[in-house]
Formats: C-alpha cells, structure tokens, sequence
C-alpha cells in the first residue's frame, strides 16, 4: 500500500455526501473526470475498492465507510484551523460569503451591500440566497442574514430587530368592504415552506380556505399579488416597500421572527466579517421600523415603481 494523499479523501468525501460523481463534482467545483480519476488513483494505490458503482449512484464498500470516517474526521480539522486562521486576519480585504434570504434581497439589502462595497472596496462579497441556514461550521458562508426564532447555538451575533407581517392586496384591487378573511382568494406558501411563519398563521387562522395559488417562495407570493391573483400575508419589508401593493387590514399579524445577522465565534474577529456584520447590523438597525411594521417603507428605501423622493 502506498502513502494517502489527504487531498484525495476530499474527492472521496464529495461523493459519499452528494451520492454521485456529477454531484461531487459540482460540490468541489470541478470536472466530473477529475473526481473520477482521483479516485481511481486511490483505489488503485490503496488496493481497495471504495466504491460500488449501482445504476441508483455511488454507493461506499465496507473499505470505503472506513476511510470516509478518516477523511470527515480530517475535514472537521482542517475547516477548523482555516476558521481559526481566517479569525486572526487583520486586512480589510479579501472574500466574504453570505446567506440571507429571498425577500431580503429584493428590498433592504442591495442598497445595504453596495454602501457597504463602496465603503471598503477591497472586500469582495458573494451572497448565497437559500431559505434554509448554511452550515457556517463548515464555511459554507461567513455571515448569515436571515429572520429565525431559533439561531444556532454554534453562531454568534446580534438580534437587529423584529420582522412583522402583514396582510396584502394589490393596489388596483376591490374587495367589498368587511369581507370575511375567508371569502377571499389567498394565494398561500407551498409545501417547501410549510414551517414558514405564513403557512402556520394561515393553517391557525383559515384552516378550510383553499388557496387560488401556491409559491415556493415569499417574492413569489409578492409577484402573484401584485397581478391581481389574490391576498397573502407577507413580510411587512416586503410588502410594505412595493408601491404596486397596499395592507388588506393596517395593523400587523400577531405572527412575528427576529431577523438576526450570525457568524461563526471563530470568524469574529476576522477584520472583514467585523466591519461587513457591524455595518450590516447598524444599517438593518435603521430599517427597524420598516422591518418591524410601523411605517409604510424604509428611511432611503423607495418602494418599487414609486416616483423618486422629493429632496
């Protein structure tokens, strides 16, 4: 047997999770040839077949889950080290990777990161739009931005206020003054968001309505209403900062999150993530009662297909 290049177990690593070459391949962010031969070398240096090639994918040989432990228990250190050294950069450049959400990134945020850009210039921002939280443990994002109730307990950060919803209609629609909630055509979050702060509101409060349409996506929902297809309740940032929409009733749903901006302990006192979360927090600070419910857009923020402010 022949000495183990560790890089190999990454490639290794990157099938086992994803189930196929193709996949961890995308994963690694390279071709699917290169994973294939990486681990033809490695079986073929090792003497040991790790893989048993089914039509349904790749799936690991008792030698192959022996050596997949030995290759998380690496990843696992040397994620930990790059976290650990990354925390002890001074420089005010480089790349930083954040997560937020959808509905975030099409109202308060775009105008928060390109101050942000202009202001420190050597730093180079990637966003990751995802309704689920990255794994900020393996680095794949610095920050995360998003509304939740429950952070992880491995992240760090600062609560930056609350996220109320409301409920919406477009502009040009009438409904008969009075009319009962569940008379009205709703168009409602699909199944990939059963769990959203939405979907539990409608399943408590119009448990019999039968939606005229369903969205994977809140944005989605904002669009469907816009046209005219119906009412939704919808994040009060998002609803409240589109012109063509206006609230059904004034006050908000009791329904609430907290919007939180997260990091790993590790990352903290990185130079770049410092300045990036403590900008983002002290401008989403701002936004506090936009994102909170209490006036009708945010201070800056002009509400899509709104004329420009006056000055």
């Amino acid at each position: 047997m022949h000495r183990i290049d560790w890089d190999d177990l990454r490639y290794v690593l990157a099938v086992a999770e994803y189930g196929s070459v193709a996949a961890g391949a995308r994963a690694l962010g390279v071709n699917h040839t290169t994973v294939l031969r990486r681990i033809n070398a490695l079986e073929a240096a090792q003497a040991v077949r790790l893989f048993e090639r089914l039509p349904t994918g790749y799936a690991l040989t008792a030698g192959g889950e022996e050596l997949l432990a030995a290759a998380r228990q690496m990843g696992e250190v040397v994620t930990a080290l790059e976290r650990r050294l990354a925390g002890q950069d001074l420089r005010l450049e480089g790349s930083l990777r954040a997560t937020t959400i959808d509905t975030l990134m099409v109202s308060v945020l775009p105008t928060i990161l390109a101050a942000f850009r202009a202001a420190h210039p050597g730093v180079q921002i990637e966003i990751s739009v995802s309704n689920t939280i990255a794994n900020l443990t393996k680095r794949d994002a610095d920050v995360a931005i998003r509304p939740t109730d429950d952070p992880p307990e491995t992240l760090v950060g600062r609560r930056v206020a609350g996220v109320a919803f409301a409920l919406y209609k477009a502009r040009s629609s009438e409904f008969p003054e009075g009319m009962p909630l569940a008379e009205l055509p709703w168009v409602a979050p699909g199944d990939t968001l059963a769990e959203s702060t939405v979907a539990r509101w409608m399943r408590a409060m119009l448990p019999a309505i039968v939606p005229v349409l369903r969205a994977d996506s809140l944005v989605s929902l904002r669009e469907a209403v816009a046209s005219g297809s119906g009412v939704a309740a919808l994040s009060c940032y998002l609803g409240d900062s589109d012109a063509r929409l206006v609230r059904l009733r004034p006050d908000p749903l009791p329904a609430r999150l907290s919007l939180w901006v997260l990091t790993h302990a590790d990352l903290r006192r990185t130079a770049r993530i410092r300045a990036f979360t403590d900008f983002v927090v002290d401008a989403l600070s701002r936004e506090r009662d936009l994102l909170e419910g209490r006036r009708p857009f945010g201070r800056g923020l002009r509400p899509r297909g709104a004329p420009p402010f006056d000055t």
